[in-house]
C-alpha cells in the first residue's frame, strides 16, 4: 500500500463494509418485536486479487442467527398455537446498539483515513504545480 490511491481504496472498502453492517443492525432493531424474526449477521473478509491480498475488506453474504427463538406465552396473540405460545425474535437490543456504535466508529475512522489521503494527494499536486 505505497500509493495514496490504494489508501483511499482501502478506506472506501471499509466504509462500504461498515455501511452494510449498519444496514443489518438497523433492520434487526426495527424488527426486534416481529414474531419469528431471526437476527441478521454479517462478517467481513479480506478481498483477494489473483490470490493476493489487496488490503480491502468486503462484507460476507448475510447469515441468519441460528439461536433458538424464544417462546412467548400470550394466548390472545394471533400467532399463538393451541398452547398459547408463539415464537418471538432473537434480537437483543443491547447487542444491536453496541454493534451500531462500533460500526459507526469504524465508519468514521475509515472516513478520516479517506479524507487524510485525499488531502495528502491534493497537497502533493499543489507541490508539483509549483
Amino acid at each position: 500500500m505505497t500509493d495514496p490511491l490504494s489508501a483511499v481504496d482501502v478506506a472506501a472498502s471499509g466504509m462500504r463494509a461498515q455501511a452494510v453492517r449498519l444496514r443489518h443492525v438497523s433492520e434487526n432493531i426495527a424488527n426486534a418485536d416481529t414474531p419469528g424474526y431471526r437476527r441478521k449477521l454479517v462478517s467481513f473478509r479480506e478481498e483477494m486479487d489473483f490470490g493476493r491480498s489487496t488490503g480491502k475488506v468486503e462484507a460476507s453474504p448475510t447469515r441468519l442467527d441460528k439461536r433458538e427463538l424464544p417462546r412467548i406465552y400470550e394466548p390472545s396473540h394471533p400467532m399463538a398455537d393451541e398452547d398459547g405460545y408463539f415464537s418471538g425474535s432473537n434480537v437483543d437490543l443491547v447487542i444491536e446498539v453496541a454493534d451500531a456504535r462500533e460500526a459507526s466508529r469504524s465508519y468514521e475512522a475509515n472516513l478520516r483515513v479517506f479524507e487524510q489521503s485525499r488531502q495528502m494527494g491534493s497537497a502533493l499536486l499543489d507541490l508539483i504545480r509549483r
